[in-house]
């Protein structure tokens, strides 16, 4: 579907800023716009997961170490 566009440091800092995001949420009991904001850590989470990101596809960047054939 999509092509691997997501590289090691940027795959591991992406997982490690979502999952920090996602469980603030969770651990806090805070309510209004800051609180749900921290949802957006499902976006980092996800796209570091799949090791591909659809803003990287736009813009055609690729942080993926290149394959020699």
């Amino acid at each position: 579907m999509f092509s691997t566009n997501v590289g090691g440091i940027d795959r591991i800092l992406r997982i490690v800023v979502g999952a920090a995001l996602l469980l603030w949420f969770f651990l806090d009991q805070g309510q209004g716009f800051w609180h749900y904001a921290k949802l957006i850590g499902a976006v980092p989470l996800v796209t570091g997961l799949f090791s591909t990101c659809p803003a990287y596809t736009i813009f055609g960047i690729n942080t993926c170490p290149m394959t020699r054939g």
